[in-house]
């Protein structure tokens, strides 16, 4: 309980970041779900959440990754290294991202086998991401 009131800024951010990735993979499943029953008002619905939740944490994690490292007291060499491969290798897929769940949260969306095939895709490369920060990245900033 304690440790997260004395944790560093890294860990903190580490924390909150893991939550926000539960709730994206939360939110992944409904979508998949509502679009397995054919309900599009909860695909719509859960699309709109996950367009808030997603975007907000990118924005703020492109924010706190060009404080990290403009810190010197917050970052190593390999944290550093590992900032840029990781901000310069996800840059499209964000894009692609943002570009989705722009198209698809309007009233006159169509959640057909093109929205399913492409949703399918990018849950993939999140989900790989994901998996890149928390296992690689998330490590890395909890030490400093």
């Amino acid at each position: 309980m304690f440790e997260s009131l004395f944790a560093s800024k890294n860990k903190k951010l580490v924390l909150s970041w893991s939550k926000e990735h539960e709730k994206i993979v939360t939110l992944a499943h409904k979508i998949l779900a509502a679009y397995s029953l054919d309900n599009e008002a909860s695909v719509r619905k859960h699309l709109i959440d996950l367009r808030v939740v997603a975007i907000n944490h990118l924005m703020v994690e492109d924010i706190e990754f060009h404080k990290l490292l403009k810190d010197e007291t917050r970052v190593t060499a390999e944290i550093s290294k590992s900032v840029h491969e990781f901000v310069d290798s996800f840059h499209d897929t964000k894009i692609v991202l943002r570009d989705f769940l722009r198209k698809y949260v309007h009233e006159d969306a169509v959640y057909n086998e093109h929205f399913f095939t492409t949703f399918n895709s990018l849950v993939e490369a999140l989900a790989s991401r994901i998996e890149y920060e928390e296992t690689h990245l998330y490590k890395l900033l909890k030490k400093k």
